[in-house]
């Protein structure tokens, strides 16, 4: 009964924070939108399919960042400088501006403000029986090993193969990661990440 009533409690709190922010942020959403439409071809949202939570397939929302079609040449980002970023998607990146529409997953319920980032469906099939487990838990908006891994693309950079590297070391490193958090998670834990995270964007 009481993991019933922590989940009611990380529920609660996702949707009165995720209304609080969208009403509270959504002027700054229409700066973003305007210069992502001044600054490339495209609409103002990318939707991309992540794997959620029971391995069910979901719509990510994010500001688009990226020229038009450029997921076809690659899913990972392997650089900052990546030259499908737009100009205006490298600066919406840098300070994590391009992930304010996912208030709209964590409403719809999709997501969670904390939980292991949401992974493509390629390299959610290479996860082993273990691994899967965090699939039993909603994907967030940040969780511990963003913090770490916030410089990714900078590692990536150094790197000769960024996709191997990613699968054979972030990937596991991450999942690890977020196994552990995910043992002994409550609703304090998910602030203190919260937190966390913000102090590292700043």
């Amino acid at each position: 009964m009481t993991k019933f009533w922590e989940i009611m409690a990380k529920r609660t709190f996702d949707i009165i924070l995720s209304i609080f922010g969208l009403l509270f942020l959504f002027p700054f959403f229409i700066i973003p939108a305007f210069l992502i439409l001044m600054d490339s071809k495209g609409g103002v949202f990318y939707k991309q399919t992540r794997v959620g939570r029971y391995n069910k397939d979901f719509k990510l929302i994010k500001f688009r960042t990226m020229k038009m079609l450029s997921d076809k040449e690659g899913l990972l980002t392997t650089s900052s400088r990546d030259p499908r970023i737009t100009k205006i998607g490298f600066f919406l990146r840098k300070y994590k501006i391009d992930e304010l529409p996912q208030l709209i997953n964590v409403l719809l319920g999709d997501m969670s403000f904390v939980g292991p980032r949401p992974e493509v469906r390629k390299y959610v099939d290479l996860y082993t029986p273990d691994q899967l487990k965090v699939l039993n838990h909603r994907p967030g908006i940040t969780d511990v090993s963003s913090i770490k891994y916030s410089n990714e693309n900078k590692i990536l950079e150094r790197v000769p193969d960024p996709e191997k590297y990613y699968i054979e070391v972030i990937m596991q490193d991450k999942l690890k990661l977020n196994l552990a958090y995910l043992e002994s998670q409550n609703l304090l834990s998910d602030i203190k990440t919260i937190f966390k995270t913000i102090m590292k964007i700043l």
